[in-house]
C-alpha cells in the first residue's frame, strides 16, 4: 500500500503536531480508509518533505505528528506558466492535473471569444493541482489564477516570452523557439483572427506551431507544455532529430 502524501502550508519541523484540514481528514478517512497510526508524508516547498504519523482522525478533524525530514527544500523552480482558454469541466480538470505533473508553476485560465465555458472554478482547480502534486512527488503546488479575459491578462503581462499555439497560421515549430517560460493555448475551435492579430502585435508574444495535426485544446496544452518543461529541465532547446540516410 502506497504512503499518502499531503501538502501542508504550515511550517514543518521534526516533532511538530499539525491539525488536518476538513478536506484532508475526509480524504484520509473516507477515501483512503486510513486510521490513527497510519504512516504519511507531508511536504511544502519551503521546508521539504517529512515522515509523519496520523495521530487522530474523526470525521472532518484529525492531526498528524511529524518525524524526520526525508527531503530538503529544493532550489526555486524555474517559471513555467500555462495560459489556457477556459474549457469544459472535464477537459479543464484533466489539463490542470497534467500541467501540474509536468511542472507548471502557474496556471492561468483565460476567457476568449470562442470559449464554451464562461468561467472556471478556481477552488476546484486548485484542489486538483494540489492532489496532482501529492501524487507526482512534487514539493510545490502551482498557483491557479482566477479566469480573466485574454486581453486583460495580456495587458498586465509581467512574465517572459509567451509562445502561442497558433493552428491554421504560418508559424515556426515550437521546438525551434525554446526555451520559453509560458505557453498560451486557445479554446476548441481556436482563436479568432482578430485575437491572433492582437497577439502577434505584442512584443513578448511568439506564434508557434505544434505540428500538422489539429489537436484538442487540452492535448495541445499538454504537448506544448511538455516541450517547454523538457527544454527547461534540459537547459535549452529540444534536441534536433536528423532524417535517416
Amino acid at each position: 500500500m502506497s504512503i499518502p502524501r499531503l501538502h501542508v502550508e504550515s511550517a514543518l519541523r521534526e516533532g511538530a503536531e499539525i491539525a488536518l484540514t476538513p478536506a484532508q481528514a475526509h480524504h484520509l478517512g473516507t477515501v483512503l480508509r486510513r486510521a490513527a497510526g497510519a504512516e504519511l508524508r507531508v511536504f511544502n516547498p519551503g521546508d521539504g518533505e517529512f515522515a509523519a504519523t496520523l495521530t487522530a482522525l474523526r470525521k472532518d478533524r484529525g492531526a498528524i505528528a511529524l518525524g524526520a525530514q526525508l527531503r530538503a527544500p529544493e532550489a526555486a523552480e524555474a517559471k513555467l506558466r500555462l495560459v489556457l482558454a477556459a474549457l469544459k469541466r472535464e477537459a479543464m480538470d484533466w489539463a490542470v492535473e497534467k500541467a501540474t505533473e509536468l511542472g507548471a508553476t502557474r496556471i492561468t485560465p483565460v476567457l476568449t471569444r470562442r470559449c464554451v465555458a464562461t468561467h472556471s472554478n478556481t477552488e476546484r482547480l486548485s484542489a486538483i493541482a494540489r492532489a496532482a502534486a501529492e501524487q507526482c512527488e512534487r514539493l510545490s503546488v502551482p498557483a491557479v489564477d482566477e479566469a480573466r479575459p485574454l486581453h486583460a491578462v495580456l495587458d498586465s503581462w509581467e512574465g517572459g516570452r509567451l509562445l502561442v499555439a497558433a493552428e491554421r497560421r504560418e508559424a515556426p515549430p515550437l521546438g525551434t523557439l525554446l526555451p520559453a517560460e509560458a505557453l498560451l493555448v486557445g479554446p476548441e475551435g481556436g482563436f479568432e483572427r482578430g485575437e491572433l492579430d492582437d497577439l502577434a502585435r505584442r512584443p513578448f508574444v511568439t506564434l508557434a506551431s505544434l505540428g500538422p495535426r489539429i489537436l484538442r485544446a487540452e492535448t495541445a496544452a499538454v504537448a506544448g507544455l511538455g516541450a517547454l518543461a523538457f527544454a527547461r529541465d534540459a537547459g535549452g532547446r529540444l534536441p534536433e532529430t536528423k532524417a535517416s540516410e
